[in-house]
């Protein structure tokens, strides 16, 4: 059995492309794989934060994973700032990276910006902690999406660097674990936007934590095209918003988009936004409410992750003191 290592940023507001992108399909993933899934407060604050703030969305992420259905006393789920050893192999990591592999990074650039010199020195770096993060569990398999691929690419590079300069065979290089099932989800106002806790209007999401009345609601107002729905895949190209609406009943099914098709070609959109508030409401509705619930009782969840960093730190202990080892660190 593979050991699967995957993070979520603890910034609130998760929603339902989250939920379908991710969240979901690491519930799944229980089975096969032994998992680590842990809220990377670390990487949070490489941007500014309100700390009130940063501690309540770190409890609301971690409720949001357990409301959908990550098992805390099977997974290990934990929040990073808790387990040293993430920062201690981010700086012998610090020391076999090359700038220039650094400077490649596409993401750093879209989120520095035109003020780059006004960047946090944590924000150039953050695929450098992402890499320990992996490797200190000598992870097998990351779940990415399409942003983070390069950020693996790093991370297996740096695996195979130090490997190279310590003449050893100590650290894997992780693979990348795609979802065929995984689902993009589109802004709700525009089809051509991936669905984001940045959008201004709370129209354009469904969170979460959003109440059934809520998201019929959402779902009533969304964006759509005049015409009837498709009734080909092929139809659905030059349709975002179709294919997004489309794409989401069918994740929430768990079905194919041609099944849904199969049902709805023809259709008004008003009939098939109905059906869809119905199946939304029953099957992510009860998520937001566990979410409440836990919400409710800090306490417990505090508890939940205090265990899993005592677990985390136990497995990532051992193979950080053997990198250091490694490098010719003195342990009197």
């Amino acid at each position: 059995m593979g050991l699967i290592f995957s993070g979520v940023q603890p910034t609130g507001n998760l929603h339902l492309g989250n939920y379908l992108g991710a969240i979901r399909n690491w519930a799944r993933l229980q089975g096969e794989f032994e998992c680590i899934y842990c809220l990377v407060d670390l990487h949070a604050i490489t941007v500014p934060q309100d700390p009130a703030e940063l501690t309540r969305s770190t409890r609301e992420a971690a409720a949001g994973l357990i409301a959908s259905g990550i098992d805390p006393e099977g997974s290990v789920v934990f929040n990073q700032s808790q387990v040293p050893q993430h920062a201690e192999l981010t700086w012998i990591f610090n020391c076999i990276a090359r700038l220039g592999w650094l400077n490649r990074m596409t993401q750093f650039k879209e989120k520095a910006g035109k003020h780059r010199e006004n960047a946090t020195v944590g924000l150039y770096d953050y695929p450098i902690l992402m890499a320990a993060d992996i490797l200190a569990y000598k992870a097998t398999h990351v779940p990415v999406g399409e942003d983070q691929k390069q950020h693996l690419e790093l991370s297996r590079d740096i695996a195979q660097a130090f490997n190279s300069m310590f003449e050893v065979d100590f650290f894997p290089l992780p693979e990348p674990q795609i979802f065929g099932g995984a689902t993009r989800v589109m802004s709700l106002r525009d089809g051509s936007k991936k669905m984001s806790k940045s959008e201004p209007s709370d129209f354009s999401r469904i969170n979460m934590t959003d109440e059934a009345d809520a998201i019929a609601q959402k779902i009533r107002k969304a964006k759509t095209d005049p015409l009837p729905l498709p009734e080909t895949v092929a139809e659905m190209e030059e349709r975002p918003e179709a294919r997004n609406l489309i794409g989401i009943y069918a994740a929430l099914a768990d079905e194919e988009p041609e099944a849904t098709l199969t049902r709805f070609a023809g259709k008004g959109f008003g009939d098939f936004k109905s059906e869809l508030a119905d199946l939304a409401v029953s099957t992510f509705g009860p998520i937001g409410s566990e979410m409440k619930r836990l919400m409710d009782e800090p306490d417990e969840i505090d508890a939940v992750l205090r265990r899993g960093a005592e677990r985390a730190r136990a497995m990532a202990e051992p193979v950080v003191r053997e990198a250091q080892d490694i490098v010719g660190f003195l342990r009197p």
